[in-house]
Protein backbone atom coordinates (compact mmCIF):
# COMPACT_ATOMS: atom_id res chain seq x y z
CA UNK A 1 0.00 0.00 0.00
CA UNK A 2 1.35 3.43 -0.98
CA UNK A 3 0.18 6.02 1.52
CA UNK A 4 -0.43 9.67 0.67
CA UNK A 5 -1.24 12.90 2.49
CA UNK A 6 -3.63 15.68 1.65
CA UNK A 7 -0.80 18.16 1.02
CA UNK A 8 0.83 15.90 -1.56
CA UNK A 9 0.24 16.77 -5.20
CA UNK A 10 -2.61 14.79 -6.71
CA UNK A 11 -0.17 13.27 -9.21
CA UNK A 12 0.72 10.96 -6.33
CA UNK A 13 -2.81 10.36 -5.10
CA UNK A 14 -5.07 7.42 -6.05
CA UNK A 15 -7.16 7.35 -9.22
CA UNK A 16 -10.02 5.08 -10.24
CA UNK A 17 -9.47 3.57 -13.67
CA UNK A 18 -12.42 1.49 -14.84
CA UNK A 19 -12.87 -1.18 -12.18
CA UNK A 20 -9.27 -0.79 -10.98
CA UNK A 21 -7.97 1.44 -8.24
CA UNK A 22 -4.54 2.96 -8.95
CA UNK A 23 -2.27 4.06 -6.12
CA UNK A 24 -1.14 7.12 -8.08
CA UNK A 25 -1.55 8.82 -11.45
CA UNK A 26 1.89 7.85 -12.78
CA UNK A 27 1.91 5.31 -15.61
CA UNK A 28 4.83 3.30 -16.90
CA UNK A 29 4.60 3.63 -20.68
CA UNK A 30 5.00 0.54 -22.88
CA UNK A 31 8.67 0.17 -23.76
CA UNK A 32 10.02 -2.30 -26.29
CA UNK A 33 13.05 -3.89 -24.63
CA UNK A 34 13.43 -7.12 -26.67
CA UNK A 35 14.31 -9.48 -23.82
CA UNK A 36 11.83 -12.29 -24.61
CA UNK A 37 13.10 -15.86 -24.58
CA UNK A 38 13.59 -17.53 -27.93
CA UNK A 39 12.31 -19.69 -29.48
CA UNK A 40 8.72 -19.02 -28.51
CA UNK A 41 9.02 -15.27 -27.82
CA UNK A 42 7.91 -15.78 -24.23
CA UNK A 43 8.25 -13.62 -21.14
CA UNK A 44 10.71 -14.89 -18.55
CA UNK A 45 11.96 -14.40 -14.98
CA UNK A 46 14.06 -11.40 -16.01
CA UNK A 47 11.03 -9.67 -17.53
CA UNK A 48 9.01 -10.45 -14.40
CA UNK A 49 11.72 -8.90 -12.22
CA UNK A 50 11.87 -5.83 -14.47
CA UNK A 51 8.19 -5.09 -13.96
CA UNK A 52 8.20 -5.97 -10.25
CA UNK A 53 10.96 -3.42 -9.72
CA UNK A 54 8.71 -0.78 -11.30
CA UNK A 55 5.46 -1.80 -9.60
CA UNK A 56 5.36 1.51 -7.70
CA UNK A 57 3.77 2.98 -10.83
CA UNK A 58 0.03 3.45 -10.53
CA UNK A 59 -0.25 1.45 -13.73
CA UNK A 60 2.30 -0.46 -15.79
CA UNK A 61 1.54 -0.83 -19.49
CA UNK A 62 3.70 -3.77 -20.49
CA UNK A 63 5.66 -3.69 -23.71
CA UNK A 64 3.97 -4.08 -27.09
CA UNK A 65 3.27 -7.78 -27.63
CA UNK A 66 2.38 -9.13 -31.04
CA UNK A 67 -1.10 -10.55 -31.46
CA UNK A 68 -0.03 -13.13 -34.05
CA UNK A 69 3.03 -14.39 -35.92
CA UNK A 70 2.11 -11.93 -38.71
CA UNK A 71 2.32 -9.07 -36.21
CA UNK A 72 5.99 -9.73 -35.45
CA UNK A 73 8.76 -7.40 -36.58
CA UNK A 74 11.05 -6.59 -33.65
CA UNK A 75 13.33 -9.47 -32.71
CA UNK A 76 13.00 -10.48 -29.09
CA UNK A 77 9.60 -8.87 -28.56
CA UNK A 78 7.14 -11.15 -26.74
CA UNK A 79 3.81 -12.38 -28.08
CA UNK A 80 0.41 -13.17 -26.61
CA UNK A 81 -1.01 -15.68 -29.08
CA UNK A 82 0.34 -19.08 -27.99
CA UNK A 83 -0.38 -21.17 -24.86
CA UNK A 84 3.30 -20.99 -23.95
CA UNK A 85 3.27 -17.21 -24.11
CA UNK A 86 0.13 -17.00 -21.96
CA UNK A 87 1.66 -19.34 -19.38
CA UNK A 88 4.85 -17.25 -19.24
CA UNK A 89 2.92 -14.01 -18.84
CA UNK A 90 1.09 -15.51 -15.84
CA UNK A 91 4.37 -15.54 -13.94
CA UNK A 92 4.84 -11.84 -14.71
CA UNK A 93 1.35 -10.73 -13.72
CA UNK A 94 1.27 -12.75 -10.48
CA UNK A 95 4.65 -11.30 -9.49
CA UNK A 96 3.51 -7.74 -10.18
CA UNK A 97 0.24 -8.27 -8.29
CA UNK A 98 2.11 -9.74 -5.34
CA UNK A 99 4.17 -6.55 -5.29
CA UNK A 100 0.98 -4.45 -5.21
CA UNK A 101 1.10 -3.32 -8.83
CA UNK A 102 -1.42 -3.03 -11.67
CA UNK A 103 -0.48 -4.07 -15.21
CA UNK A 104 -2.05 -3.89 -18.69
CA UNK A 105 -0.65 -5.52 -21.83
CA UNK A 106 -0.25 -3.56 -25.06
CA UNK A 107 -1.57 -5.48 -28.08
CA UNK A 108 0.60 -4.87 -31.14
CA UNK A 109 0.71 -5.60 -34.84
CA UNK A 110 3.69 -3.86 -36.44
CA UNK A 111 2.25 -3.96 -39.97
CA UNK A 112 4.94 -3.05 -42.53
CA UNK A 113 7.69 -2.68 -39.93
CA UNK A 114 8.85 -6.23 -40.45
CA UNK A 115 10.52 -8.39 -43.11
CA UNK A 116 9.71 -11.59 -44.98
CA UNK A 117 12.48 -13.31 -43.01
CA UNK A 118 10.43 -12.63 -39.86
CA UNK A 119 7.07 -13.59 -41.34
CA UNK A 120 5.33 -16.98 -41.53
CA UNK A 121 6.04 -18.68 -44.83
CA UNK A 122 8.40 -15.92 -45.90
CA UNK A 123 5.50 -13.70 -47.02
CA UNK A 124 5.97 -9.93 -47.22
CA UNK A 125 4.71 -7.97 -44.20
CA UNK A 126 1.07 -6.92 -44.25
CA UNK A 127 -0.26 -3.37 -44.21
CA UNK A 128 -3.20 -1.25 -45.33
CA UNK A 129 -1.49 -0.51 -48.64
CA UNK A 130 1.87 -1.11 -50.26
CA UNK A 131 4.48 0.97 -48.43
CA UNK A 132 8.24 0.70 -47.92
CA UNK A 133 9.38 1.99 -44.53
CA UNK A 134 12.62 3.90 -44.27
CA UNK A 135 15.58 2.30 -42.53
CA UNK A 136 16.63 -1.23 -41.70
CA UNK A 137 15.25 -4.13 -39.67
CA UNK A 138 17.10 -6.79 -37.70
CA UNK A 139 16.54 -10.23 -39.26
CA UNK A 140 18.09 -13.69 -38.78
CA UNK A 141 20.47 -12.68 -41.59
CA UNK A 142 21.46 -9.40 -39.94
CA UNK A 143 20.21 -5.88 -40.55
CA UNK A 144 18.45 -5.52 -43.90
CA UNK A 145 16.47 -2.71 -45.54
CA UNK A 146 12.72 -2.76 -45.06
CA UNK A 147 10.75 -4.17 -47.98
CA UNK A 148 7.50 -3.19 -49.63
CA UNK A 149 4.55 -4.43 -47.63
CA UNK A 150 1.64 -6.35 -49.11
CA UNK A 151 -1.85 -4.79 -48.98
CA UNK A 152 -4.13 -6.81 -46.74
CA UNK A 153 -6.95 -8.73 -48.35
CA UNK A 154 -10.43 -8.68 -46.86
CA UNK A 155 -9.67 -12.09 -45.42
CA UNK A 156 -6.42 -10.79 -43.87
CA UNK A 157 -8.30 -7.89 -42.29
CA UNK A 158 -11.04 -9.98 -40.72
CA UNK A 159 -8.53 -12.57 -39.47
CA UNK A 160 -6.42 -9.84 -37.89
CA UNK A 161 -9.45 -8.34 -36.15
CA UNK A 162 -10.08 -11.78 -34.63
CA UNK A 163 -6.39 -12.03 -33.70
CA UNK A 164 -6.69 -8.81 -31.66
CA UNK A 165 -9.69 -10.23 -29.83
CA UNK A 166 -8.01 -13.58 -29.19
CA UNK A 167 -4.88 -11.88 -27.87
CA UNK A 168 -7.02 -9.70 -25.59
CA UNK A 169 -8.68 -12.80 -24.17
CA UNK A 170 -5.28 -14.44 -23.76
CA UNK A 171 -4.01 -11.40 -21.85
CA UNK A 172 -6.90 -11.63 -19.40
CA UNK A 173 -6.31 -15.37 -19.02
CA UNK A 174 -2.69 -14.51 -18.25
CA UNK A 175 -3.82 -12.28 -15.38
CA UNK A 176 -3.40 -8.80 -16.81
CA UNK A 177 -5.68 -6.12 -15.38
CA UNK A 178 -6.51 -4.94 -18.87
CA UNK A 179 -5.18 -4.39 -22.38
CA UNK A 180 -4.11 -1.44 -24.49
CA UNK A 181 -4.75 -1.55 -28.25
CA UNK A 182 -1.75 -0.06 -30.05
CA UNK A 183 -3.19 2.33 -32.62
CA UNK A 184 -0.23 4.70 -32.74
CA UNK A 185 3.20 5.39 -34.25
CA UNK A 186 2.52 4.29 -37.84
CA UNK A 187 2.00 0.63 -37.02
CA UNK A 188 -0.81 -1.39 -38.58
CA UNK A 189 -3.90 0.34 -37.18
CA UNK A 190 -2.37 3.77 -37.77
CA UNK A 191 -1.52 2.73 -41.33
CA UNK A 192 -5.24 2.32 -42.01
CA UNK A 193 -6.09 5.64 -40.35
CA UNK A 194 -3.62 7.91 -42.19
CA UNK A 195 -4.35 8.97 -45.76
CA UNK A 196 -0.61 9.05 -46.43
CA UNK A 197 -0.38 5.29 -46.00
CA UNK A 198 -3.90 4.11 -46.83
CA UNK A 199 -4.46 4.16 -50.59
CA UNK A 200 -7.22 1.55 -50.65
CA UNK A 201 -10.33 1.93 -52.82
CA UNK A 202 -12.54 -0.53 -50.92
CA UNK A 203 -14.60 -0.07 -47.75
CA UNK A 204 -11.39 0.37 -45.73
CA UNK A 205 -9.97 3.27 -47.75
CA UNK A 206 -10.77 6.67 -49.15
CA UNK A 207 -13.15 8.48 -46.79
CA UNK A 208 -12.33 9.17 -43.16
CA UNK A 209 -15.14 6.86 -42.08
CA UNK A 210 -13.65 4.06 -44.16
CA UNK A 211 -10.06 4.64 -42.99
CA UNK A 212 -11.17 4.47 -39.35
CA UNK A 213 -13.24 1.33 -39.96
CA UNK A 214 -10.43 -1.11 -39.13
CA UNK A 215 -9.70 0.58 -35.79
CA UNK A 216 -13.32 0.43 -34.70
CA UNK A 217 -13.69 -3.16 -35.86
CA UNK A 218 -10.70 -4.03 -33.66
CA UNK A 219 -12.17 -2.14 -30.70
CA UNK A 220 -15.57 -3.77 -31.18
CA UNK A 221 -13.94 -7.19 -31.20
CA UNK A 222 -11.77 -6.51 -28.14
CA UNK A 223 -14.59 -5.05 -26.02
CA UNK A 224 -16.77 -8.03 -26.93
CA UNK A 225 -14.23 -10.17 -25.07
CA UNK A 226 -12.83 -7.80 -22.42
CA UNK A 227 -15.04 -5.28 -20.62
CA UNK A 228 -14.52 -1.78 -22.04
CA UNK A 229 -13.41 -0.50 -18.62
CA UNK A 230 -10.35 -2.73 -18.94
CA UNK A 231 -9.46 -1.62 -22.48
CA UNK A 232 -7.26 1.32 -23.40
CA UNK A 233 -6.22 2.72 -26.77
CA UNK A 234 -2.99 4.45 -27.73
CA UNK A 235 -2.98 7.10 -30.46
CA UNK A 236 -0.30 9.49 -31.71
CA UNK A 237 -1.95 12.17 -33.90
CA UNK A 238 1.33 14.03 -34.53
CA UNK A 239 3.92 11.37 -33.71
CA UNK A 240 4.53 9.41 -36.91
CA UNK A 241 7.46 7.63 -38.47
CA UNK A 242 9.46 9.28 -41.29
CA UNK A 243 7.63 9.40 -44.59
CA UNK A 244 4.25 8.58 -43.06
CA UNK A 245 1.56 11.10 -42.13
CA UNK A 246 -2.03 12.20 -42.46
CA UNK A 247 -2.84 15.34 -44.41
CA UNK A 248 -5.44 16.58 -41.89
CA UNK A 249 -4.56 15.04 -38.51
CA UNK A 250 -6.84 17.27 -36.44
CA UNK A 251 -9.85 16.38 -38.58
CA UNK A 252 -8.91 12.70 -38.80
CA UNK A 253 -8.16 12.05 -35.15
CA UNK A 254 -10.82 14.49 -33.98
CA UNK A 255 -13.38 12.27 -35.69
CA UNK A 256 -11.89 9.21 -33.96
CA UNK A 257 -11.86 10.84 -30.52
CA UNK A 258 -15.48 11.94 -30.93
CA UNK A 259 -16.55 8.38 -31.73
CA UNK A 260 -14.54 7.02 -28.81
CA UNK A 261 -16.94 8.75 -26.42
CA UNK A 262 -19.37 5.92 -27.19
CA UNK A 263 -17.01 3.20 -25.97
CA UNK A 264 -16.49 3.87 -22.20
CA UNK A 265 -12.86 2.76 -22.50
CA UNK A 266 -10.52 2.73 -19.53
CA UNK A 267 -8.50 5.47 -21.19
CA UNK A 268 -7.08 6.94 -24.37
CA UNK A 269 -3.30 7.20 -24.28
CA UNK A 270 -2.02 10.18 -26.28
CA UNK A 271 1.62 10.05 -27.34
CA UNK A 272 3.22 13.36 -28.31
CA UNK A 273 6.91 14.18 -28.22
CA UNK A 274 7.45 17.45 -26.42
CA UNK A 275 10.19 18.62 -24.12
CA UNK A 276 9.49 19.63 -20.55
CA UNK A 277 10.48 23.17 -21.47
CA UNK A 278 7.96 23.32 -24.33
CA UNK A 279 5.18 22.06 -22.08
CA UNK A 280 5.93 24.54 -19.32
CA UNK A 281 6.75 27.56 -21.50
CA UNK A 282 3.84 27.27 -23.92
CA UNK A 283 1.13 24.74 -23.00
CA UNK A 284 -0.66 25.78 -26.19
CA UNK A 285 1.86 23.81 -28.24
CA UNK A 286 0.38 20.58 -26.93
CA UNK A 287 -2.38 18.72 -28.75
CA UNK A 288 -3.99 17.78 -25.43
CA UNK A 289 -6.41 20.75 -25.18
CA UNK A 290 -7.86 20.00 -28.63
CA UNK A 291 -8.61 16.38 -27.82
CA UNK A 292 -9.67 17.09 -24.23
CA UNK A 293 -12.42 19.31 -25.63
CA UNK A 294 -13.64 16.43 -27.80
CA UNK A 295 -13.16 13.40 -25.55
CA UNK A 296 -14.81 13.06 -22.14
CA UNK A 297 -13.03 9.97 -20.81
CA UNK A 298 -9.73 9.39 -19.04
CA UNK A 299 -6.70 10.67 -20.94
CA UNK A 300 -3.10 9.56 -20.42
CA UNK A 301 -0.48 12.05 -21.61
CA UNK A 302 2.87 10.63 -22.68
CA UNK A 303 6.05 12.13 -24.06
CA UNK A 304 8.90 14.16 -22.61
CA UNK A 305 7.38 14.77 -19.18
CA UNK A 306 9.21 15.77 -16.03
CA UNK A 307 7.61 15.81 -12.60
CA UNK A 308 6.99 19.55 -13.06
CA UNK A 309 5.27 19.27 -16.44
CA UNK A 310 3.28 16.26 -15.24
CA UNK A 311 1.92 18.26 -12.32
CA UNK A 312 1.11 21.19 -14.60
CA UNK A 313 -0.85 19.01 -17.03
CA UNK A 314 -2.80 17.43 -14.17
CA UNK A 315 -3.47 20.85 -12.63
CA UNK A 316 -4.78 22.37 -15.86
CA UNK A 317 -7.03 19.37 -16.41
CA UNK A 318 -5.61 18.44 -19.81
CA UNK A 319 -4.93 14.84 -18.75
CA UNK A 320 -5.79 12.55 -15.86
CA UNK A 321 -2.74 10.29 -15.86
CA UNK A 322 0.86 10.87 -16.94
CA UNK A 323 3.00 8.22 -18.62
CA UNK A 324 6.77 8.11 -18.37
CA UNK A 325 8.92 5.96 -20.63
CA UNK A 326 12.69 6.39 -20.56
CA UNK A 327 12.79 7.67 -16.95
CA UNK A 328 11.40 4.31 -15.81
CA UNK A 329 14.23 2.44 -17.56
CA UNK A 330 16.94 3.77 -15.25
CA UNK A 331 14.76 4.66 -12.24
CA UNK A 332 12.79 1.63 -11.06
CA UNK A 333 11.73 3.71 -8.05
CA UNK A 334 10.65 6.65 -10.21
CA UNK A 335 7.49 7.43 -8.25
CA UNK A 336 9.35 7.65 -4.93
CA UNK A 337 12.10 9.78 -6.46
CA UNK A 338 9.54 12.21 -7.83
CA UNK A 339 7.67 12.34 -4.54
CA UNK A 340 10.85 13.20 -2.66
CA UNK A 341 12.44 15.42 -5.31
CA UNK A 342 15.42 13.10 -5.69
CA UNK A 343 17.61 13.27 -8.82
CA UNK A 344 16.97 10.84 -11.65
CA UNK A 345 19.54 8.44 -13.06
CA UNK A 346 20.29 8.59 -16.79
CA UNK A 347 19.73 5.42 -18.85
CA UNK A 348 22.39 3.64 -20.89
CA UNK A 349 21.01 3.96 -24.43
CA UNK A 350 23.27 1.18 -25.71
CA UNK A 351 21.24 -1.32 -23.67
CA UNK A 352 17.74 -0.18 -24.61
CA UNK A 353 17.06 -3.03 -27.04
CA UNK A 354 19.90 -5.48 -26.56
CA UNK A 355 21.56 -7.43 -23.81
CA UNK A 356 20.36 -9.27 -20.76
CA UNK A 357 20.52 -8.04 -17.19
CA UNK A 358 22.76 -5.06 -17.98
CA UNK A 359 20.75 -1.92 -18.49
CA UNK A 360 17.57 -3.79 -17.66
CA UNK A 361 17.24 -4.98 -14.06
CA UNK A 362 20.55 -3.71 -12.65
CA UNK A 363 19.54 -0.07 -12.09
CA UNK A 364 19.46 0.42 -8.29
CA UNK A 365 16.93 2.42 -6.27
CA UNK A 366 18.06 5.85 -5.12
CA UNK A 367 20.83 5.79 -2.56
CA UNK A 368 21.89 2.19 -3.22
Amino acid sequence: MHFYTQNMHKLFNPYTLGPAGLDNRIVMAPLTRRRASQPGLTANEMIAEYYVQRSGAGLIIAEGSQISPQGYGFTGSPGCYSPQQVSAWKEVTSSVHNAGGRIFLQLWHVGPWSHRLLQPGGRPPLSASEVKPQGEVLTPQGRLPYEYSMPMTNEDIHRTVKDFGKAAGNAMEAGFDGVEVHGAHSYLIDQFIMDGTNKRVDEFGGSLVNRARFLFMVLDEVVSIVSAGRVGLRLSPRQVKPGMADSEPEKTYGYIFKRLNDYSLAYVHISEMMSTEERLDDPGLSILPYYRDIYGGTIISCGGHSAESAKAVIDNGMADLIAFGKPFISNPDLVERMKKGQPLAEPDKDTFYHGGVRGYIDYPPYGN
